[in-house]
């Protein structure tokens, strides 16, 4: 384990008890800056896990809540005409932020969703004509309910193959949520949580995901999952080249968390599900993306 990413893990995980997989596949997709989908149902420690994690890497945090009627401009920000000056002053949405939550982002409009969109490729946003550059790193977290429960919609294809990583948190181990009822519980925990990594060492991280090798054998067996998918019958369409060198970073931070300077077949093997399966459709609309993700854990690549 690496030496700065060990105390990270510890800290989160006194927060979200029993989840140590998913805090680790949070910290890669920052460390790959990425964006994360959590997608489950409500009270399980959501947006607990995104507060951690912000908290622990010294981040400014802000979180929007997304509902029906809630405005691209609630999002990103608006210019509103100052008497005094006679001109109009830009006020900055949420947005400009390091992490930013949006909260149940299904249950807004598609154009709503769509205001995500730039500033999840470009980390910029174009207002009024004038493109204003987001912080760095800039990572955002999204939570969705699913799709069965009332007033949620889909989210579009283009704004799914934006996020890197897809993670259910589930419910807590028995063991974990007597935890809870006995008051030792997330929210409690979160007033405790204080950075364990600053801007220095985060930078110096994120080069060392950058800088981890990869073999040409490793690149031949992500070329040959990416081929799998778009060939296979079993799903519609394939991986598309960003969800290709999604894979490629979060395997390298993935091997940086796991003190390794280098990236193997089993790095890449197992994040392979969380960061293709929320991408691909099947032949069957009713198969789950559990389904999908039990089908990568087992793909045969020769």
């Amino acid at each position: 384990m690496n030496t700065l990413i060990k105390p990270v893990l510890e800290q989160i995980n006194q927060v979200i008890l029993g989840k140590e997989h998913q805090a680790k596949l949070a910290v890669a997709c920052l460390l790959s800056d990425g964006h994360l989908l959590i997608d489950d149902i409500p009270g399980v420690g959501k947006t607990t896990l995104s507060h951690a994690l912000a908290k622990t890497f010294g981040l400014t945090y802000k979180r929007v809540q997304f509902t029906s009627d809630l405005l691209p401009s609630d999002i990103l920000g608006i210019s509103v005409f100052d008497r005094s000056s006679q001109s109009f002053r830009f006020h900055e949405g949420a947005i400009f932020t390091e992490v930013l939550l949006a909260d149940e982002i299904n249950r807004a409009s598609a154009k709503t969703q769509s205001a995500l969109l730039e500033a999840m490729e470009e980390r910029q946003v174009t207002i009024d004509g004038e493109t204003r550059t987001l912080p760095d790193p800039f990572l955002v977290i999204a939570t969705q309910n699913p799709l069965e429960h009332k007033g949620t919609n889909p989210l579009p294809e283009s704004q799914i193959d934006r996020f890197t990583i897809r993670i259910v948190l589930g419910y807590p181990q028995p063991e974990s949520e007597r935890q809870l009822w006995k008051g030792d519980n997330g929210k409690k925990q979160l007033d405790n949580v204080k950075p364990v990594i600053h801007d220095t060492d985060l930078k110096n991280l994120r080069l060392e995901v950058a800088s981890v090798f990869v073999s040409d054998a490793l690149l031949d067996y992500l070329a040959a999952i990416v081929q799998h998918t778009r060939t296979s019958r079993f799903y519609t369409r394939g991986l598309s080249p960003r969800a290709a060198l999604n894979l490629l970073h979060v395997t390298r931070a993935w091997a940086v968390i796991h003190g390794r300077d280098y990236a193997t077949p089993d790095d890449m093997q197992t994040v392979l599900p969380y960061v293709a399966a929320h991408r691909l459709q099947t032949l069957k609309p009713e198969d789950s993306f559990e389904e999908i993700e039990y089908n990568l854990q087992h793909i045969e690549i020769p």
